[in-house]
């Protein structure tokens, strides 16, 4: 989600800007966390981020970070990782919703894991 201005200097004409849901998604859990997320900023008063006028694409990684923009996780392990430390996660979602949404995003990356690509086969089968 951001806040994009649609014309400089216009205050009143900026909107957000929300990009859809991945079609594999729980739409039911995934609106649940962006509706908590965005009431717990109104009740803690969150500052909005500075605006940004430069290209974040363009910039290195390194760059991104100093400016407080964190890449998103790079594998689902990493992914559940972060949303089993995340105390926002249990509470948004409630505690028994959250443990067994965790063992369902485990279940997934062990059968995940299982799998042998056409890369392996390709270049480890010969070595057996």
């Amino acid at each position: 989600m951001r806040v994009p201005l649609y014309k400089p200097n216009k205050m009143q004409a900026a909107r957000i800007e929300y990009r859809g849901l991945d079609s594999a998604s729980n739409p039911y859990l995934a609106y649940a966390v962006i509706l908590a997320a965005g009431l717990k900023g109104i009740e803690h008063e969150y500052e909005l981020m500075p605006a940004v006028t430069e290209d974040l694409a363009a910039m290195t990684t390194a760059e991104r970070r100093a400016m407080g923009y964190n890449p998103l996780p790079a594998s689902l392990r990493e992914a559940i990782n972060r949303t089993e430390d995340s105390e926002f996660m249990a509470e948004a979602l409630g505690e028994q919703v959250f443990e067994q949404f965790l063992r369902n995003k485990r279940a997934d990356w062990e059968q995940y894991q299982a799998q042998v690509t056409p890369y392996e086969l390709k270049h480890n089968l010969g070595i057996l």
